[in-house]
């Protein structure tokens, strides 16, 4: 691990580094209690140990102290407890993975400050027999993801252990996690895709990818011009469920407890705007930049990196096609990405992932702070390194907050149309994101607006995730909703499906601040661009910029746009994202102008 991660994540938390934290004084309260003469000549001490034998980037004496909310957890020691300690322990397990959505982390050796303590070799061995019980007792199954020495004051050699606890939900078939795949064009983002998902190496020709494409162009050219989804399962124990093993995604679904569900998206720059509706409509977790290792920093990399920035959307990147290259060029692609991440606009820490214990060390740290950008370089020909990105996607846990997901499930149905298809024998069917509240089969919902700013009545038949049913949708899951003979016609992507009680805001106009990324010339009104927010993408006009007639790149101001074609549902706070040719900007919706009165259908009875 780069020497500045570790600076980061103990600047801030009192410790500073291993040194400092054991010679803190007697106000702090995390020493041991010693005169401060006496631990100032103990962190001497401890200092030369670790100078001499320890390794900064695998063996860092401290780690960020424990967090009172999340699923991280530390304990010193769990060697035979009381029964009330027992049953206090697993109350606890409990919170933690609930806070975790089914996913809990545990490390054993450690303190609560995070001072890496370490155990005995029996001392160990106990306490992952009592985890082990206590998982039996919630339910759930535990993982060893590594174990580690800790180099000390010590006479006999102490360990500390990772232990990955998992329990899906009982109102969930699975965890979700979505991840969307960018990356310039020829970079082999489909078949990094297809051999995961598929679970067989690339021939060098492609092979892997054919099962990803959805039209005859795609295959023809090689080329991914539309959105497309693959699924990668893994089971309670932290195997791989993929088709390799599962011959229909409802067996994947059905033998996984988690789910990652990989969004493929087009890198050629012709279809920018439809990598742009998937990052904006499909709510991505996460994303993987995947960057040719003989190509390096080419096209729309840069691009891509931006977008997911600009969105916050945090991101990671996967270095393909290192059989094609000498170690050297592979060297010289990871210094190019280490110097672009560096950049001022970036501000990035990037850390390249050598092993195992890398890969599981970069997902905590990776998730605690937005500027760690783990690397992978790996091949899908000779299948290098593709281990170490299983392991990520295995412990890369859910990045929403437990109330906040409550929080949202409360609230009204709101359901974002992002899809819409004909089935035989089903019906019109719409896929998207239930972005609050919760859905279930024979709910009554409304969906618009119109053209003319009008909702229709519908009834929702059936709901299926990841091409498996599913009778209750919640908040932040992605479905597909069956609507039996409605009108296909009355829909469009953009539009919301929400309960009727909501009075939902349609507005022509609305006012967003805005900073102006690239313009060539100066914007100003009059100006017309395409504008994200959301799944909604339709053109608009500037009709005002406020407090100035003109802007240039890099200038903010606060604009009002106008929708040109069909008035659309937005709210104040959303992200924008606008373009037009080289003009790039991105802000936030401040004020609405909304409708005065929408107009119900009646035409279509529940």
């Amino acid at each position: 691990m780069d020497a500045r991660v570790s600076e980061l994540f103990c600047s801030g938390n009192g410790h500073g580094s291993g040194s400092q934290g054991a010679s803190s004084n007697g106000k702090s309260g995390s020493g041991s209690g010693a005169a401060p003469k006496k631990a100032s000549i103990k962190s001497k001490k401890s200092k030369s140990r670790l100078s001499r034998h320890s390794k900064p980037s695998n063996n860092p004496p401290y780690l960020p102290p424990e967090a009172e909310e999340g699923n991280i957890e530390y304990k010193l020691k769990l060697v035979n407890p009381t029964q009330y300690r027992f049953e206090h322990l697993a109350t606890q397990m409990k919170w933690r993975l609930q806070e975790g959505g089914g996913e809990a982390v545990y490390q054993i050796g450690v303190e609560d400050n995070g001072m890496l303590v370490g155990l005995s070799e029996e001392e160990m061995r106990a306490s992952l027999k009592t985890l082990h019980l206590l998982a039996q007792k919630v339910g759930a199954d535990i993982t060893v993801l590594r174990e580690q020495e800790v180099e000390y004051d010590f006479d006999v050699s102490r360990k500390i252990a990772e232990v990955l606890i998992r329990k899906v939900p009982d109102d969930q078939q699975f965890l979700d996690l979505r991840v969307a795949v960018l990356g310039n064009v020829d970079s082999g983002k489909s078949t990094l895709l297809g051999v995961l998902t598929q679970g067989e190496l690339d021939n060098g020709r492609g092979r892997a990818r054919l099962n990803l494409f959805r039209h005859l162009h795609e295959i023809q050219t090689g080329r991914t011009s539309s959105i497309s989804f693959e699924i990668l399962g893994f089971n309670s124990k932290g195997e791989v469920v993929n088709y390799s093993e599962s011959r229909t995604a409802e067996e994947i679904c059905e033998s996984a407890s988690k789910m990652i569900t990989f969004i493929d998206l087009a890198g050629h720059h012709k279809y920018l705007k439809t990598t742009i509706f998937g990052l904006t409509s499909y709510c991505p977790d996460f994303a993987m930049l995947v960057v040719s290792a003989n190509t390096g920093i080419a096209g729309t990399t840069r691009e891509h990196l931006g977008l997911a920035m600009a969105l916050k959307v945090p991101i990671f990147i996967v270095i393909s096609k290192v059989d094609l290259c000498t170690r050297s060029t592979v060297e010289r692609t990871v210094r190019q990405l280490e110097r672009l991440l560096k950049q001022p606009g970036c501000n990035k820490v990037p850390m390249v992932i050598g092993s195992k214990d890398d890969a599981v060390a970069a997902v905590q740290q990776f998730v605690q702070s937005p500027s760690i950008t783990p690397i992978f370089t790996l091949s899908s020909v000779s299948g290098e390194s593709l281990d170490l990105l299983k392991v990520f996607f295995n412990v890369l846990p859910p990045l929403s907050n437990s109330k906040k997901q409550e929080e949202l499930m409360q609230q009204l149905t709101e359901f974002q149309v992002d899809e819409i298809y004909s089935v035989p024998e089903v019906g019109t069917v719409v896929g998207g994101t239930l972005y609050s509240g919760i859905c279930r089969e024979g709910d009554h919902l409304v969906v618009g607006p119109t053209d003319s700013g009008q909702f229709h009545k519908l009834t929702i038949g059936s709901i299926q995730r990841n091409r498996s049913a599913c009778r209750v949708l919640r908040a932040g899951q992605a479905a597909t909703l069956a609507l039996g003979n409605f009108d296909r016609s009355l829909l469009r992507k953009g539009m919301v499906m929400v309960s009727p009680e909501m009075n939902p805001t349609i507005c022509w106009r609305f006012e967003a601040e805005i900073v102006l990324l690239f313009h060539a010339k100066t914007f100003h009104k009059g100006f017309q661009v395409t504008v994200h927010i959301g799944n909604v993408r339709q053109t608009a006009t500037v009709e005002a910029v406020y407090d100035t007639e003109e802007l240039r790149t890099g200038e903010k101001a606060v604009v009002l746009f106008k929708f040109i074609k069909h008035p659309e549902y937005l709210k104040v706070g959303a992200k924008v994202l606008f373009r037009q040719g080289l003009t790039k900007g991105i802000g936030h919706v401040t004020k609405l102008q909304p409708i005065t009165h929408y107009q119900m259908s009646v035409s279509l009875p529940f």
